[in-house]
């Protein structure tokens, strides 16, 4: 029998799609209704029955006590949502979606299905992917790689493309979240530059904005509206995103006010809407857009100049508003050639084939990056003052993957023999402001004066597996964790073999010691230079330095090779000793 087939699932806030990669391509599998797209509601009927999708829709204009959606946007909190007696978790909401798509899978291909990979917005932190990874296995799925919805787009632009060489911009707005990606193509390779985004902004809060508005002109708002006429808000919901759509097309639309049990009819009052209000009313959400894409760019050092593509992604994107402010921030009109809707999902199937090893996709190599910055908590010393809660990151975001970074920690006080690695996630300073991910104890430490040097070492891959690894250089003491995006433990073999993985990443020239004696032979050098040749070999030094604590094998032997030259030109011939 021929290898089961991998999904590739766009598990989305609005919609979700699922394909496979067969006969050397991505192809799209069709719902029980026919439809390549799934719409990301769940609803409960008054026997207990669970709908998914279109039937689910439906039932929210005459029953949305019953419905739940957009429920992407709770993914990696502990929010719960009744549906007539049931609680249900959004990990919970998103199983059911994701089994839905399974079926569909399954009777398309006729065989079952247990291996996907599943997209997640970039700048997901790691409990929303781990959330992702557990909806999956409630599913009765084995999600063998999380994959950003941008790169997934990218893969299906690159797919056709590989023999480019092309810098783009993915610009994925979907219905309630936003990703901006910059990534590079060159001979087969897709390398991701710079990432950014907000994971609660989507199409979703553009026809929100018409809702409110609408509201506000009949003399209500909308937080009282939603407790006292629900029937009204859920059916000016639908005619707002029939606006909102309509907007894209022509320069007028209208808004019809249901009746307090949700009925519109020809007599209904209808409010009208054009092209300039609506603009108005989204100017706080396009700017939201605009910081994130701006700080991408800043990212990856690249001036919207050298751009040359910009590839639109996700339904929200169809809107001329949006269309209009990607091609100012980005000095040029964006491309639509991928469909908004379907590049996602058919990007996550060229990555299961990448993950299953198809011959069909042999040719294609692909980097992602790092979306948040990880690091420990550390106390920062004012004056006589020791006051802790700040960040000290360690491999900061936007760096490529997989990665192995260090820094070095010292002891606070003198007898300490214990240390907290507490280890978070986020862009702030202040460690109360981002995510706490776990922590390392290192214990038994002599107790030496203040000082002791504990090197700490992060290596973090393309599955959200992060080891986290503490070495005292004095005493050749190690500790190490691994902190998980699964919320499922993997067995030992398999955790092993991840482990082995990130192993043969690292470099750790700074351990050799032919390294070691080269800095030593440098060191002393220094004290039999005058000033000027001694200035020289001092700033090759601190490159050499640099480098040596670093995870990059040709900047490493680059500067190590400078070194050596530098040294040879004052006279100083270093020579390698025998192991």
């Amino acid at each position: 029998m021929s290898q089961q087939p991998h999904l590739g699932i766009d598990l989305g806030t609005t919609n979700s799609l699922v394909a496979v990669f067969e006969h050397g391509a991505p192809r799209l599998i069709r719902n029980a209704h026919r439809a390549v797209l799934t719409p990301s509601v769940v609803g409960l009927l008054e026997s207990g029955e669970v709908l998914v999708g279109e039937p689910a829709r439906h039932l929210a204009l005459t029953a949305p006590e019953r419905v739940c959606a957009a429920f992407k946007r709770w993914m990696g909190t502990d929010r719960s949502v009744q549906l007539a007696g049931r609680s249900f978790s959004a990990i919970e909401l998103s199983s059911l979606v994701l089994a839905s798509l399974k079926r569909d899978a399954e009777a398309d291909l006729g065989r079952s299905v247990t291996k996907a990979v599943v997209t997640v917005p970039a700048y997901f932190n790691q409990l929303q992917r781990a959330a992702t990874v557990r909806a999956g296995e409630l599913a009765g799925l084995t999600v063998e790689r999380i994959i950003n919805e941008p790169t997934a787009a990218a893969l299906t632009y690159g797919f056709h493309r590989r023999e480019q060489n092309q810098r783009l911009v993915v610009f994925d707005l979907g219905g309630g979240t936003f990703d901006v990606t910059v990534l590079e193509i060159f001979e087969g390779v897709l390398e991701i530059k710079g990432a950014a985004g907000e994971s609660r902004l989507g199409g979703e809060d553009f026809t929100e904005t018409l809702v409110s508005d609408a509201l506000a002109r009949t003399g209500r708002t909308l937080e009282l509206a939603e407790l006292r006429e629900p029937l009204l808000v859920a059916r000016l919901r639908a005619e707002a995103e029939l606006a909102k759509r309509a907007l894209s097309e022509a320069r007028t639309s209208s808004v019809r006010i249901p009746d307090a049990q949700g009925r519109v009819g020809p007599d209904s009052p209808t409010l009208e809407f054009d092209a300039a209000r609506f603009e108005a009313l989204a100017q706080p959400l396009l700017e939201r857009l605009r910081r994130p894409s701006l700080r991408a760019l800043a990212d990856a050092r690249l001036a919207p100049a050298q751009i040359d593509e910009v590839i639109l992604v996700g339904g929200a994107t169809r809107m001329p508003i949006v269309q209009a402010l990607a091609a100012q921030l980005f000095s040029r009109a964006p491309r639509h050639e991928v469909h908004p809707d379907e590049a996602v999902a058919l990007g996550a199937a060229i990555q299961a084939a990448l993950v299953a090893d198809d011959q069909a996709v042999s040719d294609m190599v692909m980097t992602d990056v790092c979306p948040h910055t990880l690091g420990v908590e550390i106390t920062k010393e004012f004056g006589s003052r020791h006051v802790e809660g700040y960040f000290m990151p360690v491999i900061h975001r936007n760096t490529t993957i997989p990665v192995s970074r260090e820094e070095s920690v010292f002891t606070r006080h003198d007898g300490q023999t214990t240390v907290s690695v507490h280890v978070f996630q986020g862009e702030s300073r202040l460690v109360s402001e981002n995510l706490a991910l776990g922590k390392l104890i290192v214990d038994g430490l002599p107790p030496l004066p203040r000082g002791l040097e504990i090197i700490l070492r992060f290596t973090y891959d393309l599955n959200g597996l992060l080891e986290v690894e503490a070495i005292v250089p004095k005493t050749g003491q190690r500790y190490a964790t691994v902190i998980k995006q699964s919320g499922a433990q993997p067995t030992k073999e398999q955790l092993q073999a991840a482990l082995a993985k990130m192993q043969a990443l690292k470099l750790y020239p700074r351990e050799k010691l032919e390294n070691q004696r080269l800095l030593a032979f440098a060191t002393a050098a220094l004290r039999e230079l005058d000033a000027e040749r001694r200035a020289e070999l001092e700033r090759t030094l601190d490159l050499y330095e640099h480098w040596l604590n670093q995870n990059d094998a040709a900047a490493f032997a680059y500067a190590r090779g400078a070194l050596i030259e530098v040294l040879e030109s004052f006279g100083l011939s270093y020579r390698e000793e025998p192991q």
